[in-house]
């Protein structure tokens, strides 16, 4: 069974409040990051909070992608997490666009690698 994963980190500074404040427009946006990134979508959840900010999740057969945003901070921290083929870094340039972000911190993790043991020398 195929374990191995990609995880992908985006950090999204100088967003525009609207758009990190708009949960129906996150979801679409995060939809079409799977859409684009190969990911099929089997659930989505989203949450509003008062007076701002959102938080939300789609589940996907391969995985996950997440998105918390803090308008008062132009903000939003997105975590996109696949096995398989897909290539969650298609979604950088959707989600740039979207939040009109100024800049992003990528960082891309391998997931799923099992440690190489080595054998231990035990000393009597």
């Amino acid at each position: 069974m195929q374990t191995r994963g990609r995880h992908l980190i985006l950090d999204f500074w100088g967003c525009q409040a609207a758009a990190l404040n708009d949960a129906v427009r996150l979801e679409a946006v995060l939809r079409e990051c799977a859409l684009a990134t190969g990911a099929s979508v089997v659930g989505a959840m989203m949450h509003a909070f008062a007076p701002q900010g959102v938080t939300g999740v789609l589940l996907l057969e391969e995985s996950h992608v997440s998105i918390h945003t803090w308008p008062e901070r132009g903000y939003a921290a997105v975590d996109f997490y696949t096995c398989g083929s897909g290539d969650p870094e298609k979604s950088k340039a959707i989600l740039t666009k979207a939040l009109s972000a100024t800049s992003c911190e990528v960082r891309l993790l391998a997931r799923g690698i099992a440690p190489v043991v080595s054998p231990v020398a035990h000393s009597q």
